[in-house]
């Protein structure tokens, strides 16, 4: 996929909110995103506010260079493959439907099990 063409940076602009709000992505991709948006506002640049149409050449290729560094993940966004995290929806919920089973202890379970009740009752 191309990287340099506008429509598809300003699409993985679009996806960071959405990488943001998703609870599997890694800490460190998201603490990349906020120190980015740090770098926006800190009152110092690596070229000065004084060269204003260049001072803001600093801004631009650090967030090309966080977009490039996040591609493949910002991707995953943007082009939909991303499926919805039901995790969170079923977390304390046990569902099993149309399923015959049966539980089988192992006898070392079993005695595990016994010990314990057994030294719980002397307490």
């Amino acid at each position: 996929m191309q990287f340099w063409s506008f429509r598809v940076i300003l699409s993985r602009f679009k996806a960071i909110r959405f990488m943001m709000a998703d609870k599997t992505v890694p800490k460190t991709k998201k603490a990349l995103i906020i120190a980015g948006i740090v770098y926006l506002f800190l009152p110092f640049d690596l070229i000065p506010a004084m060269v204003f149409p260049l001072s803001l050449i600093d801004d631009v290729v650090v967030w090309l260079l966080i977009i490039w560094y996040l591609k493949k993940e910002l991707d995953v966004y943007w082009t939909g493959e991303k499926k919805y995290d039901l995790s969170k929806k079923y977390r304390s919920k046990d569902i099993v439907d149309d399923v015959e089973f049966k539980v089988e202890e192992d006898e070392a379970e079993a005695k595990k099990a016994e010990a314990k009740a057994e030294e719980k009752g002397n307490e």
